[in-house]
């Protein structure tokens, strides 16, 4: 089954646990602290792979977390790091933050990478913690947590050449005259619901990928048909072959609104290369309506030519032609890419709010991090996280807010009573 579209959850491995510990040998009284550090969390790294061509391998799974980074042990021991998780994904696949649409990666070359999620860092022992005024430290950190995103993942095919039309204008046929592709056909509109890809050979050297876009009907921009499923997969082809069904009741018209709705859904899509074919010629009736077809599209400055799929007239001269075409046209990575903007946000900001049970909320990144790094435990790391409240000015904040003793101040999991 093909698939271009899903939604998945991933998640990078949490950091290892420092540990408190103390070195306690024979005949050595004075040890000090020799608790190590925590291992990395695993990353999530999205790779392309050229052998894959849909996205149905996410259909049966779609939860992805890497592994956690293992505890330090004593003797100033690491912990292991957490194995990265490598995501294999299909040239042309765009990845989106499913809960604020923004773009992440686009990535179209097999091999490329992009790491989405990265592994939190393990916590320091208590060894990092020791100064000549505290040699006994009982202070360490735990791993820090990694990072969580729902993402969308959406396939845009990438092919050299996207054959257009509308339902039933013989794109299937050309393609398996054209290629080894095997696509069904059948005399009835809306035969494709897929995309098929096929290669055709144009020498001992030189090949070409040929896409079949499912056909496009008036409103395909809004989504009617199978409209935005396919429209998307035409953004990545360089040339289109614009089939017209010579036994259309109007393949003018047919040619009109086609390319209103390429436009009306991408304005780029209306600027590509594209070659226009007459189908079906073999027809005598198709043959009777050429001259006046042809004479029409060349007054609107549109190269066109007359095949039959069907009986393979003139479908290796198409070819070529698109090809000639493929080589005046920019490759996709010749083409400026859309500029993302991403707004930097401070780590150490803030917020306080009042919680319906009369307790208060502290969300941030940085706050919230420290207090998932702390061993609560531990009255020396408990001291350590109300030095950093300190420094990043909640403290100050929540009394001017009007925290009041023995209020409960949530800040991400935990809830502390606070004390003056």
């Amino acid at each position: 089954m093909f698939i271009d579209q899903v939604e998945i959850y991933v998640r990078s491995g949490r950091g290892g646990d420092g540990i408190v510990h103390f070195r306690r040998e024979k005949y050595i009284p004075r040890g000090g602290p020799d608790g190590g550090d925590g291992g990395k969390g695993g990353d999530v790294i999205f790779e392309v792979k050229s052998t894959l061509n849909t996205l149905s391998s996410f259909r049966h799974k779609a939860r992805f977390i890497a592994d956690n980074g293992k505890p330090g042990g004593r003797n100033n021991r690491y912990g292991r790091s957490g194995q990265d998780l490598v995501v294999y994904v299909p040239p042309g696949t765009v990845i989106y933050d499913a809960e604020t649409g923004e773009i992440i990666g686009d990535l179209t070359e097999d091999g490329q990478r992009l790491r989405i999620c990265k592994g939190g860092r393990g916590g320091r022992g208590n060894t990092h913690f020791k100064s000549p005024r505290h040699q006994t430290p009982r202070t360490a950190e735990k791993g820090e947590p990694g990072e969580e995103k729902t993402l969308r993942l959406e396939l845009k095919l990438i092919a050299d050449i996207g054959l257009i039309g509308v339902p039933n204008a013989g794109k299937s046929t050309l393609l398996s005259a054209l290629t080894n592709a095997q696509p069904k056909i059948a005399p009835y509109p809306f035969t494709t619901l897929e995309p098929n890809l096929g290669v055709a050979q144009i020498d001992e050297y030189t090949s070409v990928v040929l896409a079949d876009i499912p056909g496009l009907i008036e409103g395909a921009s809004q989504g009617a048909g199978l409209g935005h499923d396919f429209l998307r997969h035409i953004q990545r082809t360089r040339v289109l072959v614009h089939l017209l069904d010579g036994l259309s009741a109007d393949p003018l018209a047919d040619f009109s609104q086609i390319n209103s709705e390429l436009a009306l859904f991408d304005p780029r899509l209306g600027e590509k290369p594209q070659i226009i074919a007459l189908n079906k010629i073999d027809q005598p009736e198709v043959r009777a309506r050429w001259p006046e077809i042809k004479a029409e599209l060349e007054k609107r400055g549109h190269e066109i030519m007359s095949i039959s799929a069907l009986a393979r007239t003139d479908i290796r001269r198409l070819l070529l032609r698109a090809v000639e075409k493929l080589a005046e046209t920019p490759t996709l990575d010749e083409v400026a890419p859309l500029p993302v903007y991403r707004p930097e946000t401070d780590p150490n900001e803030f917020a306080i709010r009042r919680e319906d049970d009369g307790g208060w909320r502290v969300s941030g990144t940085a706050i919230e991090r420290a207090a998932a790094m702390t061993y609560w435990e531990h009255d020396g790391s408990v001291r350590r996280f109300q030095k950093i409240m300190e420094v990043l000015g909640v403290d100050k904040a929540l009394h001017e807010a009007g925290v009041k003793e023995g209020e409960t101040v949530y800040i991400g999991e935990f809830e502390l009573e606070w004390q003056e």
